[in-house]
C-alpha cells in the first residue's frame, strides 16, 4: 500500500487503518496508548479530511463542561458560525451527531465517514451516563452504517482495554480493530529526526533514546546543531525543558490515585533485575488483592512497565521491569536533584562517572530488549519459532552453585538457546579474563539447573563490536552491533 508521507514509521498500524477503509463494513476502532506518543497524530493525518467529526475530552471537566464541549465541536463540523444547543444528555447528543452524519451524503468509491472521538476516559465523568450514549449510538445507528468509521482514543490504556475493548456490557465484542500505539523504535526514531534537519550518528541516537525513549513529542523538542549530551542537558537538566517536570502530570493525567502507581514504579526504578509481584508487594507495601493487580494491568497496558516470565518458570513467577526510558531517567538523574540548579552541562560532566556507567549499561540492555525482532533478524532465525524470556538463579543456603542473571534468554525450537550479553560501550568492547570467567559460570549455572540438552550460544550484542581475542574465539558463538537495532 502507499504509505502517507506525513507519518513517520507506523507500517503496521497505517496498515490496520488502510484495512478499515477499505473495508465494506462499518467499524469500530480502539486506539490506546501512553501520553505523549502520538495516537491523536497518527489518526488526524491518516484520515485528514475524512473524518466529519472530532472531539477531544477535557481533563477533569464535569458532564456540563463536556457537553458544552461537545456541541462547539458539532457546531464547527457543521460549519455553523453560531454553536448549536447545548444537549441536556450524552444520548441526546448522540442523536445529534446521528442526525448531522445521516445529512451527509455517501462519498464517492466508498469514501467512509469518520468521527474520532479523542481522550474518551476523560468524557466518562462519573454518573454522566457517557458510556451507555456511546453505547446505544454505535448498537443502534453506527453499526449499521456501512460507510462508517468509529475512532476512540485515550491514553488511560487499561481504562479503555476494561471499557471498550473486552467491556462486559453492551460494548461487548463491539470493537473491529485495536491500535496499541507503543514508542517509535530506533528507526522511527533515526526518521524522525531525519524529517527535522536533525542529524545525529546512530550511537548518539541510541543515547538520547535511553534517556527520553522514542516519545514523538519528546523528540520534537530536540533542537539542531546540539549533541546528545548537549540535547539530555537542554531537555531535562534546565528549568525550562519539557522534560524537567514533566514526570509530575505524567501519571496524575492518566491514573486515578496515582500514588500507587508511582509506589510501584519508584520500587522497580531501583532494582535492575526485576521483581516478582510478591517482591513488589514487600517494597511498597501496597495490599495484596484486586486493586494491586489493577495497578500493576494499568502500568504495563499503558507500557510503563514490563512482565517476562522466566525461563522455566510459571505465569505467577513473572519478572517486572520498569521499561519506559524518561521514567527511569528522571527518577535515577533528575529527581534527586530537587529543586537545586543542576548548572550547565551536568550530564555532560557526568560522562565517565560510575552511576552514569552502571545506568547505561541497564539503559541499553533494555533498549535491546524492545528490538528483539531485530536481534532475531540479525541472528538469521526470524523464521524459527522462539520464546524470549530472563532466568534468574538464587541459591537457597547451603547450596554450592554460583548464583546468576541472564537478561534475555532466546529459546529456539531448533534446539539451540542464545544466551545474550548487551553491553553498552563508546569503543569495540574487549572481553577480560574476569568477565570470561563470570561468563563460563553464568553458562555453567544455568545447563546444571535447567537440566537443558540444548546448545548454548553466547550472543554479544554492543554498539561496535567485540574485539576477537582468545576469550571471544573460546565463548562467543555470534556478534550483533547497534546497526543491526535500526
Amino acid at each position: 500500500m502507499k504509505y502517507n508521507t506525513d507519518i513517520i514509521g507506523r507500517v503496521e498500524e497505517q496498515n490496520v487503518l488502510q484495512s478499515a477503509l477499505k473495508s465494506p463494513d462499518p467499524e469500530f476502532i480502539a486506539v490506546y496508548g501512553r501520553r505523549r506518543v502520538g495516537k491523536t497524530f497518527l489518526v488526524s493525518n491518516f484520515f485528514k479530511n475524512l473524518i466529519c467529526f472530532e472531539i477531544t475530552g477535557i481533563h477533569n471537566a464535569d458532564k456540563n463542561e463536556q457537553l458544552e464541549n461537545f456541541s462547539i465541536a458539532l457546531g464547527k463540523a457543521m460549519g455553523l458560525g453560531i454553536r448549536p444547543q447545548q444537549p441536556s444528555s450524552w444520548f441526546e447528543a448522540f442523536r445529534q451527531l446521528e442526525q448531522y452524519l445521516s445529512s451527509i451524503p455517501s462519498g464517492k468509491n466508498g469514501r467512509k465517514k469518520v468521527v474520532f472521538i479523542d481522550e474518551l476516559p476523560w468524557l466518562n465523568t462519573p454518573k454522566s451516563g457517557f458510556l451507555s450514549g456511546l453505547e446505544h449510538f454505535w448498537n443502534s445507528w453506527g453499526s449499521k452504517q456501512k460507510d462508517f468509521i468509529l475512532i476512540v482514543c485515550g491514553s488511560a490504556a487499561s481504562w479503555m482495554i476494561q471499557n471498550v475493548v473486552k467491556s462486559k456490557g453492551g460494548l461487548h465484542n463491539r470493537i473491529t480493530r485495536r491500535i496499541r500505539l507503543l514508542p517509535f523504535t530506533l528507526r522511527e526514531t533515526e526518521l524522525f529526526l531525519k524529517s527535522r534537519g536533525i542529524k545525529l550518528t546512530r550511537f548518539q541516537i541510541t543515547e538520547l533514546y535511553m534517556a527520553i525513549g522514542g516519545i514523538p513529542h519528546y523528540l520534537k523538542q530536540v533542537e539542531k546543531g546540539l549533541s546528545a549530551n548537549q540535547i539530555i542537558d537542554k531537555l531535562c537538566f534546565s528549568k525550562t525543558g519539557l522534560l524537567y517536570d514533566e514526570f509530575d502530570n505524567l501519571f496524575s493525567s492518566l491514573f486515578d490515585n496515582s500514588n500507587r502507581h508511582l509506589k510501584v514504579i519508584k520500587a522497580l526504578a531501583k532494582e535492575r533485575k526485576g521483581m516478582t509481584r510478591n517482591e513488589i508487594l514487600q517494597k511498597t507495601g501496597l495490599p495484596t488483592g484486586g486493586t494491586f493487580s489493577r495497578v500493576i494491568d494499568e502500568l504495563e497496558e499503558s507500557g510503563f512497565i514490563q512482565s517476562y516470565v522466566p525461563f522455566g518458570k510459571k505465569t505467577n513467577e513473572a519478572l517486572f521491569w520498569l521499561s519506559d526510558e524518561y521514567t527511569l531517567f528522571y527518577l535515577l538523574w533528575i529527581a534527586p536533584l530537587g529543586k537545586k540548579n543542576a548548572g550547565n552541562n551536568y550530564w555532560l560532566n557526568r560522562t565517565g562517572s560510575p552511576k552514569r556507567k552502571a545506568w547505561t549499561g541497564y539503559a541499553f540492555e533494555r533498549v535491546c530488549i524492545k528490538h528483539i525482532s531485530k536481534i532475531k533478524e540479525g541472528l538469521g532465525i526470524t523464521g524459527v519459532e522462539t520464546t524470549e524470556a530472563p532466568w534468574r538463579y538464587i541459591p537457597k543456603k547451603g547450596d554450592t552453585t554460583p548464583g546468576a542473571q541472564i537478561d534475555l534468554l532466546i529459546d529456539r525450537k531448533d534446539q539451540t538457546i542464545n544466551l545474550c550479553e548487551m553491553k553498552f560501550s563508546e569503543s569495540e568492547f574487549s572481553i577480560t579474563k574476569k568477565y570470561a570467567e563470570e561468563l563460563r559460570r553464568k553458562t555453567d549455572t544455568f545447563r546444571k539447573v535447567t537440566k537443558t540438552k540444548k546448545n548454548i550460544f553466547i550472543t554479544m550484542i554492543t554498539p561496535f563490536g567485540v574485539s576477537k581475542n582468545q576469550y571471544y574465539h573460546q565463548l562467543v558463538q555470534s556478534s550483533l552491533i547497534l546497526e543491526q537495532l535500526f
